[in-house]
């Protein structure tokens, strides 16, 4: 517990009188840190600390690096900005070296600064120095974020779009430029590669690198590629909102995890530009921002995140996963949550014009190159809804394309009325894409309406598809059971199928191979919905627990379980807490 002597060691606490010593000290928190460990972490709610041991790292997440920006030395406090503004942190606070820190939490602060209306002055004036000046919270707005790569390369090139899409989805702050570019020169700092070897990269070390494979790329960065470990409790098969929360709580509860994502963490959804209805989000959050917070949560407990690794093939007998480029994985226990893709469009020159106009889903940096722009978006769901608002702030006109004749009929009613606001988003019912043209990059389509029978053609600066999903499942083999369309059956489905071979019922997820369970859009039936996936991924980690109990650990005793917030015991799920 914390004494009031030590409190009378903390220069803001100095002028309390021994009842209010006393007082606080019955109210503040003792507590003791290792070396790394957090006391308050970026965006934790509000409350004051004081350092009464050791030394406390103000540290701040900038591209995936952390940044020191100051310590606090026994005596002095930090939380100040976000108890007196009422807001989260704006940045983390990390022990340096072995630590003790008190914790006063919100209501208690407010409590003491009614009774000594010097203490809040005293923090009120801390505050205002920590917003302050060059090295303050002005200071750090007003510094933008070093960008980790520099791009050059053509706009309607199809490789280089690819090429700044990879580094958008992973959340690597990179700047791009044309070569025609009057400063071109001046901004790669030095001759430009010749037109053959475009696009290039040049990361932050000078490292350049032309033509790249995304692989390389994702190297150079320092994402992660390479397995650390040959063997893992679980081996998650996609980085979406299901793989990811499988790997948030499969990683906290003790469980050796590892993820295998092929392309980005955030799935489907990570292109998402606001999703309004995702619980505990008042105002909204982008796909960017949820898979960021995720991604930071799952590599925070532990789990192991590789990109740019596709999986070959799986031996079901042996539980072993065989990489590109060699590596074989072997798992105790396999979540599918490979997620699904965009339907692609048969239309002649869709091909030829891919990533030359034409894009299948969109990255957050698409809506900037759309300045002033008339794009078109295929698709009435409520991607393609989030898609228009975005998209909508930058192009000059925004058209949706919608099949059907009108768009409730499967987008959300918030999305329908937003959509409703904005001048130049319009929308063209019973209407599809008939062709597509353009030479170097795509410059008009051709669209058919049913209902009248008339084709138009439109000028078009962009051409986003946002329709239907097809299961990544090609690579499965043929013991894991699939419904007609290529989803993954799990549970009572797949038991109808008469592909379920032991005494026990299957788990909910479970596909027809005991311990390999499925999760999120590539499992038939779930609803498509990010919030479901994230429940679906946590509830596999669940059933998981279960089966390794049941059937036991490597010396063939029963495996003990964490200390968890629900159980599950066979189908149906009893209780399972978030």
């Amino acid at each position: 517990m914390v004494t009031t002597e030590e409190i009378g060691g903390v220069g803001l606490f100095a002028s309390l009188d021994p009842t209010q010593r006393e007082q606080l000290s019955r109210a503040a928190a003792d507590v003791s840190l290792v070396a790394g460990e957090y006391a308050a972490h970026e965006r934790e709610e509000p409350a004051l600390f004081a350092v009464l041991e050791g030394r406390i790292e103000p540290v701040r997440l900038v591209d995936g690096i952390e940044r020191v920006l100051g310590e606090r030395q026994p005596g002095d406090v930090f939380g100040e900005v976000p108890i007196v503004l009422g807001t989260v942190f704006p940045v983390g606070f990390r022990a340096a070296e072995a630590s003790r820190v008190m914790r006063i939490e919100a209501p208690d602060y407010h409590a003491l600064a009614a009774v000594v209306p010097d203490v809040a002055k005293e923090v009120g004036r801390l505050a205002a120095h920590r917003m302050g000046g060059s090295r303050g919270l002005q200071g750090l707005a007003a510094e933008p974020p070093p960008p980790r790569a520099i791009v050059v390369g053509h706009r309607w090139d199809a490789s280089c779009s690819e090429l700044r899409r990879f580094l958008d989805r992973n959340q690597v702050t990179f700047k791009w430029f044309t070569p025609d570019t009057p400063d071109a020169a001046e901004r790669w700092g030095g001759s430009l590669p010749p037109e053959a070897d475009l696009p290039a990269i040049r990361v932050v070390d000078g490292k350049t690198v032309i033509r790249p494979r995304l692989r390389r790329v994702a190297e150079l960065l320092g994402l992660g590629t390479e397995p650390l470990a040959a063997e893992y409790d679980v081996v998650v098969v996609g980085a979406g909102p299901a793989g990811l929360a499988a790997a948030v709580y499969g990683a906290s509860e003790g469980l050796k995890t590892i993820v295998v994502e092929r392309e980005a963490p955030g799935g489907q959804a990570g292109a998402s530009a606001r999703i309004e209805n995702y619980l505990g989000f008042p105002s909204g959050v982008s796909g960017y921002e949820l898979a960021s917070r995720a991604l930071q949560q799952a590599r925070r407990l532990g789990a192991e995140i590789l990109v740019t690794r596709s999986i070959l093939r799986l031996d079901t007998a042996t539980r072993q996963l065989h990489l590109d480029g060699g590596d074989i994985l072997r798992a105790r226990t396999i979540i599918l949550a490979c997620g699904v893709a965009w339907r692609s469009l048969a239309i002649d020159g869709f091909d030829r014009l891919a990533g030359k106009g034409i894009s299948y889903g969109a990255a957050r940096s698409e809506a900037r190159n759309a300045h002033g722009l008339d794009i078109h978006i295929v698709g009435a769901g409520n991607s393609a809804g989030q898609a228009a608002m975005f998209f909508s702030t930058h192009a000059r006109s925004v058209t949706i394309l919608c099949r059907g004749d009108r768009l409730d009929k499967s987008m959300s009613r918030y999305l329908v009325d937003q959509i409703a606001t904005r001048p130049n988003i319009r929308t063209r019912v019973r209407t599809v894409v008939a062709a597509v043209h353009g030479d170097a990059s795509l410059e008009a389509i051709d669209v058919h309406n049913s209902g009248t029978g008339k084709t138009t053609r439109l000028e078009s600066g962009g051409l986003f598809i946002f329709i239907g999903a097809d299961a990544e499942t090609s690579w499965l083999p043929p013991d894991i059971a699939l419904d007609h369309d290529g989803f993954v059956l799990t549970g009572s489905d797949m038991r109808a199928t008469g592909r379920w071979r032991l005494d026990r019922d299957p788990y909910l997820l479970e596909t027809s191979v005991p311990g390999i369970f499925a999760c999120g859009d590539v499992r038939y039936g779930p609803v498509k919905r990010v919030a479901a996936a994230v429940g679906e991924g946590s509830m596999a980690i669940a059933f998981v627990h279960q089966y390794l109990r049941d059937a036991g650990g490597p010396d063939g005793k029963p495996r003990a379980e964490p200390a968890a917030e629900g159980s599950v015991r066979q189908r149906p799920v009893a209780a399972l807490g978030d």
